[in-house]
């Protein structure tokens, strides 16, 4: 169900620009050409990633075929050739009903899964409010999933809502243990204080950021960038590690 939200989303947009680019003044076309070029690293992504199950695939079947078992790898082998299955249209009678039979992340029903994957997708493609709408209808939903609250915090960053961002940061610092998503928070909090100039405060949270994890460098850059006192701060949210999640 992602990747069918992902793609009639990349579409929309898409249709969007073909419509538009034509009269459009040259800054906005300058907008269009990053939208476009954000739309083909994902496509370009889905197919590496789906090339690679494939091959993958095909090895296994090939390894591991036997008389008793053959025909039903090579059904399969077939099924996986085609095109993936969730970007396939379905019949309006299956679009309307998720399969119920899918197990979603723990404690979460189906429904709640996918408004987080249509929030991811709306993430990746830069569409923060509509992301903000899906990541705060999945934590109205279930408000203990840190994914959605750590989600919806990043994206309150992106538009700007630094007093939602920071109210969610500070909830989700204490209702997790993980030492990225910790991380996460304090170097976005870092990021709220320094541009509101309370740059003390924002070093001690970039310094707690690189503690918790080591391997997340933004905290350092911020650090850097507060300490260098520069006219215009340059800071990092840490919103590509999100993506990797």
């Amino acid at each position: 169900m992602m990747f069918q939200h992902m793609f009639a989303t990349m579409n929309e947009m898409l249709d969007n620009i073909i419509d538009s680019y034509p009269l459009a003044a040259e800054e906005q076309k300058q907008y269009y050409d990053e939208q476009l070029y954000a739309l083909k690293q994902i496509s370009d992504s889905l197919i590496e990633q789906w090339i690679d199950f494939e091959e993958k695939f095909a090895v296994f079947t090939e390894e591991e075929a036997e008389p008793s078992n053959a025909s039903l790898l090579t059904a399969a082998a077939e099924y996986v050739g085609q095109a993936p299955a969730a970007v396939q249209p379905l019949p309006p009678q299956q679009a309307e009903k998720p399969n119920v039979s899918q197990q979603p992340i723990s404690g979460m029903t189906v429904e709640q899964a996918e408004l987080i994957s249509k929030g991811q997708g709306y993430y990746q493609l830069f569409m923060f409010s509509h992301a903000a709408k899906q990541f705060q209808l999945a934590v109205n939903h279930l408000p203990e999933c840190n994914l959605a609250r750590l989600f919806l915090a990043m994206t309150n960053m992106h538009l700007q809502n630094w007093s939602e961002a920071q109210r969610h940061f500070q909830l989700l610092i204490g209702l997790t243990d993980y030492p990225k998503w910790l991380a996460l928070s304090y170097n976005a909090l870092g990021c709220i204080q320094a541009v509101h100039l309370n740059l003390e405060q924002a070093e001690q949270f970039f310094l707690k950021a690189y503690e918790l994890d080591p391997s997340f460098k933004d905290p350092l850059n911020n650090l850097q960038s507060c300490r260098e006192r520069p006219q215009q701060l340059s800071l990092l949210f840490g919103s590509t590690e999100l993506c990797c999640l």
